[in-house]
């Protein structure tokens, strides 16, 4: 697997919620990933369930952290779900059938992606959105602003579109 694509999946771990097997995990994506060793380093060292604490009052309250990356785009309901069937369809054109208990605009689900099929595309096309993401945590001061500062540095900036691949 490129280093890329294992940056990705690593960041996709890092921003789901906590469990064992994340822990489990921890030396190895620190490791594989550097990037994310600011908070790698920080899940080591704090209690599970205070990181787990830590993750539900994050990501947890409504919009203000969303990791559902249509709703920094997409305020309309409507629009909202057509764009969704697109990330469906998108993800059935690369061969992989969304099954998971998240919606296709999860963060984590959209890393996996990138990560699967080496393109940024997604990424891309929600950098602004990420961008915003990154600065309410970065404001918030959790240390999972760090994850989102690591996967906006893979990107190009702003305003400048790119397929990868």
């Amino acid at each position: 697997m490129p280093s890329d694509a294992v940056f990705y999946q690593a960041a996709a771990l890092c921003l789901t919620c906590p469990d064992e097997d994340f822990r489990a995990r921890l030396p190895l994506l620190r490791e594989a990933a550097p990037q994310l060793r600011e908070f790698t380093d920080h899940a080591a060292l704090t209690p599970a369930d205070e990181l787990t604490a830590h993750y539900a009052l994050v990501f947890g309250s409504g919009d203000r952290h969303s990791l559902y990356l249509s709703r920094w785009q997409e305020r309309d309901a409507g629009r909202r779900a057509a764009s969704l069937e697109r990330l469906k369809d998108l993800y059935r054109v690369h061969g992989l059938e969304f099954t998971g208990a998240e919606v296709p605009d999860f963060l984590p689900a959209v890393l996996e992606f990138t990560a699967r099929t080496g393109s940024t595309e997604l990424l891309t096309e929600y950098r602004d959105g990420l961008e915003g993401l990154r600065a309410r945590l970065t404001a918030f001061g959790t240390p999972y602003a760090s994850v989102l500062a690591a996967v906006c540095a893979t990107l190009p900036p702003a305003g400048r579109r790119a397929g990868g691949g």
